[in-house]
């Protein structure tokens, strides 16, 4: 099984790479797996590196959210 948090697309590094922020830690990932474009704003799952899906910003928060009320009760 896999768990995903939603990272935040930071820079757009070029066609294929962005940066993406996931709870504060910064790495680069790769778009090819993606079919839609993205922009500086925009919520994403990354898995191994690769962009595997574009979030709904408002679910995306939420789960945010979830993933701070799990954290914090640890």
């Amino acid at each position: 099984m896999c768990l995903a948090i939603p990272g935040l697309v930071c820079e757009l590094v070029n066609e294929k790479r962005v940066i993406v922020d996931i709870t504060g830690v910064r790495r680069e990932a790769d778009t090819s797996l993606l079919e839609e474009s993205l922009e500086v704003g925009d919520y994403v799952l990354v898995h191994t590196g690769f962009i595997i899906s574009k979030l709904d910003s408002e679910q995306a928060k939420e789960d945010l959210k979830l993933w701070d009320e799990i954290l914090s009760n640890q």
